[in-house]
């Protein structure tokens, strides 16, 4: 019964090599795509350790679970598991782990629906500031809102929309303006929005975890690193750039004392300075070996089965 052991140990580990690994390499700077999966993959890896863990936990403290789990199995698959020799851990170590999947849940959809209040709010304000003209059935994708103040954000939901300020419009031309659309739409098109909602779920529910506390910091970084590239691409660094400035230059978020927290700084100077990319085969191989972390879990599990079928 050294299955649901390995799996825990399995899950500690990834959860504090992983962030060491990931946030002491130079390399998600340059590929933030790339990052973000791998980040993705080392999460899953440890929730699947868990996950597993608590299943065969439970299969070896009840014996209705174990029949369930293993219903149509051989027989000797369910003795290669020594599942009858657990000791008094199982139980609550399947208490645990279901606890701590059910407050994952719990704070997912408590961060969910904070979202859902904060976009309802938004479309409200929304509403109140650009109302429909008489006539106009429903509004459109791109919202063009009064404001003195330069600023562009996506508001997702069932419709999503595109909100620009008038003063980014006079503020921005031409291919700066294209490339800060460009920008929000990336977000748009790969659901960050999503990515940071689970981020900050796991990180506010388990906020000792190494690996969610990292995933979460990383997720608000890397999501804007990967949307400023696709804007560059289309439209220039140098445009992106200037963008960025334009647009938050009024923000406090330059000079000899920024506004804490603010990325917007680093993120201009790494597309002046333009990091070149990994090579195409070693951005393959970090894939690559990234996706098969989640995989491990699986297999420590299903090892003394698949072993006893042969």
């Amino acid at each position: 019964m050294m299955v649901p052991v390995a799996l825990l140990l399995l899950g500690i580990l990834t959860s504090v090599v992983a962030p060491r690994l990931l946030t002491g390499a130079d390399w998600p700077d340059r590929e933030p795509v790339v990052a973000l999966w791998v980040w993705q993959c080392a999460v899953a890896a440890v929730l699947l350790c868990c996950a597993l863990s608590m299943t065969l936990s439970a299969a070896a403290a009840w014996q209705a679970v174990r029949g369930q789990l293993f219903s149509g199995a051989p027989h000797g698959v369910v003795e290669a598991y020594a599942l009858g020799a657990a000791g008094p851990w199982a139980a609550p170590t399947a208490v645990a782990l279901a606890c701590g999947g059910l407050w994952s849940l719990t704070m997912l959809a408590g961060e969910v629906l904070r979202a859902r209040r904060h976009r309802r709010a938004r479309r409200a304000e929304l509403r109140s500031r650009a109302p429909l003209l008489p006539g106009e059935a429903a509004r459109g994708r791109l919202v063009v809102l009064e404001g003195e103040r330069p600023g562009a954000w996506w508001l997702p939901g069932a419709t999503p929309r595109l909100v620009v300020t008038t003063a980014a419009l006079r503020r921005l031309e031409g291919s700066r303006l294209d490339a800060l659309l460009a920008h929000e739409q990336e977000h748009a098109r790969f659901r960050h929005d999503w990515l940071l909602h689970c981020s900050a779920a796991l990180a506010g529910g388990f906020p000792q975890v190494p690996v969610f506390a990292a995933f979460r910091d990383e997720m608000h970084r890397l999501v804007e690193l990967a949307a400023d590239d696709t804007a560059s691409r289309r439209f220039g660094r140098v445009t992106t750039a200037l963008a960025l400035v334009e647009l938050n230059e009024d923000r406090g978020v330059f000079g000899p004392s920024p506004a804490p927290h603010s990325q917007v700084p680093q993120r201009v100077d790494r597309l002046l300075s333009a990091p070149r990319r990994l090579p195409a085969p070693h951005r393959l191989r970090l894939t690559a070996t990234a996706t098969l972390v989640p995989v491990m879990p699986v297999l420590v599990a299903f090892v003394p089965g698949l072993r006893a079928l042969h």
